[in-house]
Order: structure tokens, then C-alpha cells, then sequence
């Protein structure tokens, strides 16, 4: 099979990758889950003029410099007033209490002088002064949260202010991961002779539920076609949106995982891509069930689930925008001539006179979990494009921290 180009391959992982059904949640739970649906505001707030200051509510025709005034009553926040004013009084007025009708202006208590029922004005209070008008912030009916938005802190606080205790959501995408290979062993575990410590699965693990995502740990397959076909078929069994697989996705006698996942029924889209890190990449489909198979490499592994999982999870969650944002940058040091392959390089970022500056680290082999953990950004170079030198522009992707 031919290497698929980047872009095809990212078409065929999201192709018909339609967001997961709509669920309520109560808002205390939906912190970055995302919107279903347009959410409009239920009440109009503030839902009365309120004081923006402590101080004294007034005329603002009575309130000249040197103007005296009665002092008629007291309004605390929820609290209203149970008259208007006339003229020549004013109230004395807490912030957040409703403004009294015959009001127009909030006199802040600094500028004023109290002597029993009498009240000094020292400063002039024109129309409006210390007043948050009634609707300022968002009146009802008006959509101020959209389909397709990750809610945020803030995006929970402005629902709660719209009055909604309960959020209409998408539903969490459910990922199963399998790593396969006879050499892998758990961390804290001695490796015995030619065995190394599994490592992928617990940053792509992160990856997932950074996403929303609830994670299905289906642990080590053993490098045979029973133990591979077990797990898939487990997967299967538990209804899971997206299998990832890690390992056994070469061309070796004991890379067994495309073979079974054909033999549980999974029709299979690609398998190699023309990119580096990463050309053994599988994709395939078992109905609702969409399969990733990633290298064994722990960076190959990383860069692949990081370009290609995590897009489909935005696309399955109902995100809005579901592709990595490539940004603008110089190179930081010489590139040599690239290959037929497109390439993502690890890299260091840095501002240095207001341009962004990439330097890819020194050692791209896939296997150098170092390298990847200090880089901060992927530099993208394109099929068979030319040398570079530093200081040429490049495009970037910035790594998750």
C-alpha cells in the first residue's frame, strides 16, 4: 500500500466524525464539556438599576456642590426601597441595592458630609454617575454561550449568572487503549532481558481525558493473534467510540495487530502514512467504532495521537474548531533538505525581538522520550521542501503543557 498523504489521512479520521448525542448535566459537572446547543440567558441582568457604590442615591439636578439634602431611608442590596424620591432627598444607598425610582445618580459616600438626617454633596453627580443600568451585562433571551464551545470557568460562571443549573452537553467520547508487544512491562517492574517499561499509553491516556474523554485502560496484548483478537473484541464488547491500539503496526512476523483487527471485523482505511514520525499508522472502522493504530515508538507513538486522536475527540465532543492551530514562526537553526515524507519536528520556542524562533532539538530518533519532553512545539516541514536556514519562516504546532 502506497504511503497516504497527511491531509488524506486526517480526511478519512474525520470523516463522518459527528458529535455524540446530547445529555443534561448539572453545572457544578460541566466544567469543559461542550455545548450541544445555543444557550440563551433566562433573566435580564442586573434585573434593576442597581448602585455601583456605596454612597447615596440622588437627583442629579439636587446634587450640585454644597447642595444639602434629607436623608430619607436606607437601601442594602436586596433590599428595594418602598418609594421614589423627591426633590431635595436622597437615600443612603449600599452597592448592589436597586436605585429608587425619582433617582438618577449615586453620590459615593467619600463626596459627601452626614449630619444626622442631612447629607452634604462635595462632589457634583451627573445623570448616570454609579449607576449600572438595568441590563447592562445581558438581557433575556440573549445567546451568550454557542453550540461547539469547550465550557470554561468563566463560561460556567455567565450560566449560572443566565440562571441554568443544568447545561445541554455532547456526550464524552469513550476511548479504549491497547498496547501490544511480549516486550513491554509495566512501570516499577524490573525489565527482564530485551523488555523495556511501557510508556506511550500514559500520555496518550492524558491526551484523551485533557479532551474530555473517559479512558478504557484494556492493558498489554501479548504478541500473539488470540491474545491481540481478544482485546480488540473486548473493545467491541464494551461499545467503545475509538480504540487506540499502540505497537505491532510495522511489517514484522510479530506485528500482529492489523491482522487482527481484520480478523474482528474492522474494515481498515489506511495503514502507512507519508509522514515523520509515524509512517506504520492504521485507521480503520468497525461500525460506530473508529480504531487508531499508532506506533510502537513512544514519540512516533505521542506525535501520531497528539495530531490525529486528538482532532477526531474535539470532532466526536461537537468542538467547533477541531484541528491544531499551525502558527507562524523563524527558524532557529539550519534544516537540511526534507523528503518525500512530511516532517514534525520536535522543537524548543522562544521569543527573541518579537519573533517567535523554533529550534528543533538536535536528536529527532523516535525512541528519545528526552527530547520530546522538552520540547515545547512541532515544527511542520513539508514534503520534499528545500533547505532552510535560520531565520526563514516555518509554520508550528504548539505541544499541549
Amino acid at each position: 500500500m502506497a504511503l497516504m498523504p497527511f491531509t488524506d489521512a486526517m480526511a478519512a479520521i474525520l470523516k463522518g466524525a459527528d458529535a455524540l448525542p446530547e445529555e443534561m448535566v448539572a453545572l457544578e459537572d460541566a466544567f469543559h464539556r461542550v455545548l450541544a446547543r445555543d444557550v440563551a440567558s433566562l433573566r435580564t441582568q442586573p434585573p434593576e438599576a442597581m448602585s455601583a457604590m456605596d454612597g447615596y442615591a440622588v437627583r442629579a439636578t439636587d446634587a450640585a456642590v454644597g447642595a444639602k439634602l434629607k436623608v430619607i431611608g436606607e437601601i442594602s442590596a436586596g433590599k428595594p426601597f418602598d418609594r421614589a424620591l423627591a426633590p431635595g432627598e436622597a437615600a443612603r444607598i449600599f452597592t448592589g441595592g436597586v436605585v429608587p425610582a425619582g433617582s438618577d445618580a449615586v453620590v459615593i459616600q467619600e463626596d459627601t458630609a452626614r449630619d444626622g438626617d442631612m447629607v452634604t454633596v462635595n462632589e457634583a453627580a451627573p445623570v448616570g454617575k454609579n449607576i449600572r443600568p438595568a441590563g447592562v451585562d445581558f438581557r433575556q433571551g440573549d445567546v451568550l454561550l454557542r453550540a461547539g464551545t469547550r465550557l470554561a470557568d468563566r463560561d460556567l460562571a455567565l450560566a449560572a449568572g443566565m440562571n441554568h443549573p443544568v447545561v445541554p452537553v455532547q456526550r464524552r467520547p469513550v476511548v479504549a487503549m491497547l498496547a501490544t508487544g511480549d516486550e513491554l512491562v509495566m512501570p516499577g517492574v524490573t525489565p527482564g532481558p530485551g523488555q523495556i517499561v511501557l510508556s506511550n499509553g500514559f500520555a496518550l491516556r492524558a491526551l484523551a481525558r485533557a479532551e474530555g474523554a473517559e479512558v478504557i485502560d484494556l492493558g498489554i496484548a501479548r504478541d500473539t493473534l488470540e491474545s491481540t483478537t481478544a482485546a480488540i473484541r473486548r473493545a467491541i464488547d464494551l461499545n467503545v467510540d475509538v480504540l487506540i491500539t499502540t505497537g505491532g503496526a510495522s511489517v514484522g512476523d510479530h506485528d500482529l495487530v492489523q491482522q487482527s483487527l481484520v480478523e474482528a471485523g474492522v474494515e481498515m482505511s489506511f495503514w502507512k502514512i507519508a509522514m515523520r514520525p509515524g509512517k506504520p499508522m492504521m485507521h480503520g472502522r468497525r461500525g460506530p467504532m473508529r480504531v487508531i493504530g499508532l506506533p510502537g515508538n513512544p514519540v512516533s507513538s505521542y506525535v501520531c495521537g497528539f495530531l490525529f486522536m486528538v482532532p477526531l475527540l474535539r470532532a466526536l465532543s461537537g468542538r467547533s474548531e477541531v484541528q491544531h492551530v499551525r502558527e507562524a514562526a523563524v527558524l532557529g537553526r539550519d534544516l537540511a533538505a526534507n523528503d518525500h515524507r512530511e516532517d514534525y519536528l520536535r522543537t524548543r520556542l522562544e521569543w527573541q525581538d518579537g519573533k517567535l524562533v523554533a529550534t528543533p532539538v538536535t536528536k529527532q530518533d523516535s525512541s528519545l522520550l528526552g527530547n520530546l519532553a522538552i520540547a515545547e512545539g512541532l515544527l511542520v516541514r513539508p514534503p520534499n521542501a528545500a533547505a532552510a536556514k535560520a531565520g526563514d519562516r516555518c509554520a508550528i504546532i504548539r505541544l499541549p503543557t
